[in-house]
């Protein structure tokens, strides 16, 4: 199967480009369970899409090459390679479909971790922006599911519409990990402020006047370019 041919072509390129110098490093940086080859995201973005490029793929294809290469991960990149996937060009149609959003909290409630639940929170994004409506309402459920990443990424989904923030959905997103005390929960909150801050630091402001329960990391991180 094309997939499959894929998975293995992938993982051989990831192997060939390690750098073990920099591998125990970058495990001790992301407190990675699985080993890493010390490449860099952009590099493996890059190796990626040079192989699937000119590659025809189903959608049913596309996501069980994504899963297949996050489930049987042998190292971390083997999942960065995954999101990247994901986020390739050829495939965009397939990665905006509401539908997709399964997968995606697939991956953030299996990768449960800050490097690989942030990266996943740039497809839902691109779902929000694409399908506003529908997205909305499955982010206003993650924004009160008991899983932590996925309540993180409901707040982080909106880092970079700017103007076209949905402020209602960032309230509500926010409410819902406000009594959090993770502190991925309350640096989500505060960095999602402060990136709404860069469009409109009036809004920014009264909210964090209007809502004292807000920890101080996340009004710390807020108010960075107050």
């Amino acid at each position: 199967m094309v997939q499959l041919d894929l998975v293995t072509a992938i993982r051989e390129d990831l192997a060939a480009a390690a750098d073990p110098e920099r591998a125990e490093s970058l495990r001790a940086y992301l407190k990675s369970e699985l080993p890493c080859h010390g490449i860099g995201n952009a590099a493996v973005r890059r190796l990626v899409a040079a192989r699937v490029r000119g590659v025809a793929l189903t959608a049913g294809e596309w996501e069980a090459l994504i899963r297949a290469l996050w489930d049987r991960a042998s190292h971390r990149e083997e999942r960065f390679a995954a999101l990247s996937v994901a986020r390739a060009r050829a495939f965009r149609a397939y990665a905006e479909r509401p539908q997709s959003l399964a997968l995606y909290a697939y991956l953030i409630r299996t990768g449960a971790w800050w490097d690989l639940v942030d990266e996943t929170a740039h497809l839902v994004e691109e779902v929000l922006v694409a399908h506003p409506d529908e997205t909305a309402g499955v982010l206003r459920r993650w924004a009160v599911d008991d899983d932590v990443w996925v309540r993180r990424v409901a707040v982080t989904a909106q880092l970079h519409r700017g103007a076209q923030t949905d402020l209602t959905l960032l309230s509500e997103a926010i409410a819902g990990s406000v009594d959090d005390p993770d502190f991925f929960a309350r640096k989500a909150i505060g960095w999602a402020l402060r990136q709404y801050a860069r469009t409109d630091p009036d809004w920014v402001r009264g909210y964090l006047a209007a809502h004292p329960e807000l920890s101080p990391l996340s009004v710390r991180e807020a108010s960075k370019h107050l």
